[in-house]
C-alpha cells in the first residue's frame, strides 16, 4: 500500500513550488518522514533534501443561515518536500 495518498495541488503550494522547489502531499498518518521520502524518490525519481510533516487540525463547518455546527472537516497529514537543486516534479505530465 502507498504511503502517499495525493498531491496537494493550492495556490499556496505552488507558490512554494516556484520560491523554494517544497512539494506538498497528503499522506497516511501512521507513515513516517523516511517511508514518506523513498516513496517520493521512488514514485518520481527526484531526490528529496528534507522532509516536514504536519497533521491538520480538524475545522467546524457551520450553516451560514442558522449558524448551527453541522460537521467538521477530516483530519490528515501533509508533508512538505524541499527537492535538491535542479529537481522538479512535473504533476501535469499525463494529463
Amino acid at each position: 500500500m502507498s504511503v502517499l495518498i495525493k498531491p496537494l495541488i493550492t495556490e499556496k503550494m505552488s507558490m512554494l513550488t516556484e520560491k523554494r522547489q517544497q512539494y506538498g502531499f497528503v499522506c497516511l498518518r501512521s507513515a513516517t518522514k523516511d517511508e514518506i521520502k523513498s516513496e517520493i524518490e521512488k514514485l518520481y525519481g527526484v531526490e528529496v533534501e528534507g522532509i516536514s510533516t504536519m497533521v491538520t487540525s480538524p475545522k467546524r463547518k457551520k450553516n451560514r443561515r442558522t449558524g448551527q455546527i453541522t460537521g467538521r472537516t477530516n483530519i490528515y497529514k501533509k508533508a512538505i518536500c524541499k527537492l535538491k537543486e535542479g529537481q522538479v516534479i512535473d504533476f501535469y505530465e499525463n494529463i
